[in-house]
């Protein structure tokens, strides 16, 4: 049924077709046809973080930036759900057009440069939603506040959606924001995330509630550059980490239609790059949670991002090309490797 749907679909500009898809999941939602989509949900339940999530697979950010479908989404059966990304002030992001479809290689490239509604409309939708499952908000800067004072956004992203969220991820491989990578590394970065703990664990005493801190990065990194990365998240007490976001590579999709766009590039042809980082991170970080994702279009894949090191996964493009049907595949043979296993 999906197949027929996405055909149609993909007639649309991808941008189009988006918030058309998600208008759609919305009103089946209200009349309560979302199972026909989903199938059976899966129940395997996993520990992390100090959070109990349903299944190990979750909705990556950039699919829902303002948490307006969150209902929806949250029907289809994942194990948790991350919105945003999410900046203190609402902008629009790039000109359009700034998604492009790559079919032939199962990808997408997009340049939508943290297009959002700001992090109060964000927060009042996560209020108003009836979402159960853990709910991850994913927080970033604004385009026009400079490098050198992104702290300031950052932490008044989180200072904002602390009560609200049960993790707060820290954006800072987004390829659409000029500079945003350089937080990546050095002083940069141990400058962020040094104040983001403390500011994060100040927040904590004072709720009386534990919210973990996950930082997303790049999949474009060299090995001593994931060493170096994974040292500064093991020195400022981070809790998760998920890899990887876009690249800005396009050694798989050299002469496509679209293909030199410039963007993030997802989809199947991150798959191997961002499981090379999953591997990489793990041998520096034994027991650190990470959460796999980037090409994973299957059950397969999933499972592979689970032997790479991954602890949880993340759909994004796949759910685009494969539809719901993905996530309770995805689960089901996560489940089947956790039997064999263990957590």
């Amino acid at each position: 049924m999906y197949s027929l749907a996405r055909s149609l679909l993909f007639r649309l500009d991808p941008e189009t077709a988006h918030a058309f898809s998600l208008r759609t999941l919305d009103g089946l939602q209200r009349i309560g046809m979302l199972g026909a989509l989903r199938g059976r949900c899966v129940d395997d339940p996993v520990e992390l973080m100090g959070l109990r999530f349903a299944n190990r697979v979750g909705l990556a950010a950039g699919l829902d930036k303002n948490a307006d479908h969150l209902d929806a989404l949250g029907a289809l059966g994942f194990g948790f759900i991350e919105v945003g990304t999410v900046t203190p002030k609402p902008q629009p992001g790039n000109p359009r057009p700034r998604m492009f479809r790559l079919p032939e290689s199962q990808a997408i490239i997009n340049r939508m440069g943290f297009n959002n509604a700001g992090v109060e409309h964000l927060i009042a939708n996560v209020r108003r939603s009836r979402y159960a499952g853990v709910i991850g908000i994913n927080i970033g800067k604004n385009l026009a506040t400079p490098v050198e004072n992104a702290v300031d956004d950052y932490m008044t992203c989180l200072t904002r959606v602390h009560a609200h969220a049960h993790y707060v991820a820290v954006n800072i491989s987004s390829p659409n924001t000029p500079g945003l990578r350089n937080l990546q590394f050095g002083e940069h970065l141990d400058e962020l995330l040094g104040a983001l703990r403390e500011e994060c664990s100040r927040l904590d005493r004072q709720s009386g509630r534990r919210v973990p801190l996950a930082v997303k990065i790049a999949p474009d990194m060299e090995a001593d550059e994931v060493g170096l990365v994974a040292r500064a998240l093991s020195a400022n007490a981070i809790d998760a980490v998920i890899a990887t976001n876009t690249t800005i590579s396009r050694e798989a999709v050299t002469g496509l239609p679209h293909a030199d766009e410039p963007g993030g590039l997802s989809g199947a042809p991150v798959f191997e790059a961002s499981s090379r980082v999953i591997r990489e991170l793990r041998e520096h970080l034994p027991t650190l949670p990470i959460i796999g994702v980037g090409g994973i279009d299957s059950g397969e894949k999933a499972v592979a991002k689970r032997e790479a090191g991954a602890d949880l996964v993340q759909l994004y493009t796949g759910f685009i090309y494969r539809g719901p049907a993905l996530v309770g595949e995805c689960a089901r043979a996560l489940q089947s490797v956790g039997k064999q296993k263990g957590p």
